[in-house]
């Protein structure tokens, strides 16, 4: 055996490691698959009893902490199933010499189909028109078709990238706001100007790295009224008692969110209002999506700990 590796994401322990393909490369080289408790993200209690002796970890989006990886006596890499690593104390890694790998895009398609279907749902209502019906009411609200959107991307990634195509080859106006990244024939805007200019405002970005909200009650101020905003990428983008306002003001017509700081949410006055669709973190949850992603961490622990064993399938980002 070449050593132990923990997987840890619900996607791959709520049925059971041998019935996911994509993991079989992992014993073929010769490594032992342990999993924390089945469908569950794992507590800190499972992941200290479970980390002990473990050379790689196949992560998903569990808190990784200083304390957790202190418990770590072996581990040499850890590899996400997907693009996000705020999870992980990048600088606790580094102290310990393990790596942080990443399956960068994997996930892009199913979460942009998301943000598309979203921001669609919002536009025209399905929501809480179905919850009208629903309650043998007959609640009828005006909707906007695609070529009446005016979608602002912000973040211009793969998925926001994705995003913006997906709303193009529809017939919306779109433009875009990344410092680092412009694609061709997309407008990059300044962040005030994008939220001034669009009525469905699309998030695909990271959080700022001071802590505060990206998306306050200033940006909500300058959209047009009864607009709409999408956030599939991190809960910490946006402040809450801010889009909760613009939600009773009418500022904002809809707010659909799919990413939440604790999983499932405690709930609170702005998941219960009537105008928000919230969905339990869906984004790259498809068959496809969850196919990629596997595939492209286990060939990232490959690479780190059995690089002649197996080549490399898929393009991945790493950090030291």
């Amino acid at each position: 055996m070449l050593g132990r590796i923990l997987v840890t994401p619900r996607s791959l322990t709520k049925a059971g490691l041998r019935a996911v393909p994509e993991l079989r490369p992992l014993e073929e080289a010769g490594f032992e698959l342990i999993a924390t408790p089945a469908g569950m993200t794992p507590s800190d209690e499972d992941l200290a009893s479970a980390l002990p002796g473990v050379r790689g970890w196949l992560a998903g989006v569990e808190p990784i902490t200083r304390a957790t990886l202190e418990h770590a006596d072996g581990l040499e890499v850890i590899s996400r199933n997907g693009t996000g690593v705020d999870n992980i104390d990048a600088q606790a890694a580094a102290d310990r010499g393990i790596r942080i790998t990443r399956a960068a895009g994997a996930n892009a398609q199913g979460v942009a189909e998301l943000a598309l279907a979203a921001a669609l749902s919002c536009a025209r209502s399905l929501s809480w028109s179905s919850d009208s019906v629903k309650r043998g009411s007959w609640d009828r609200w005006q909707g906007r078709e695609i070529a009446d959107l005016r979608v602002g991307v912000v973040g211009l990634g793969a998925i926001g990238a994705t995003v913006a195509g997906l709303f193009r080859s529809l017939g919306a106006s779109v433009v875009g706001h990344d410092p680092f990244t412009d694609l061709d024939g997309l407008d990059n805007l300044p962040l005030e100007e994008l939220f001034a200019r669009s009525n469905t405002v699309s998030l695909h970005a990271p959080p700022p790295t001071d802590g505060r909200a990206l998306v306050d009650e200033r940006l909500l101020s300058l959209m047009p009224a009864g607009s709409t905003l999408v956030n599939t990428a991190r809960s910490a983008l946006v402040d809450d008692a801010a889009v909760l306002a613009a939600l009773e003001s009418g500022r904002l017509g809809g707010y659909a969110v799919d990413a939440y700081d604790t999983e499932p949410p405690a709930p609170s006055a702005l998941l219960r209002h009537p105008r928000v669709l919230a969905t339990p973190h869906l984004g790259g949850y498809t068959g496809a999506s969850v196919s990629r992603a596997t595939s492209m961490a286990v060939d990232n622990l490959l690479a780190h700990l059995a690089p002649a064993r197996v080549p490399i399938r898929h393009d991945s980002g790493s950090l030291p």
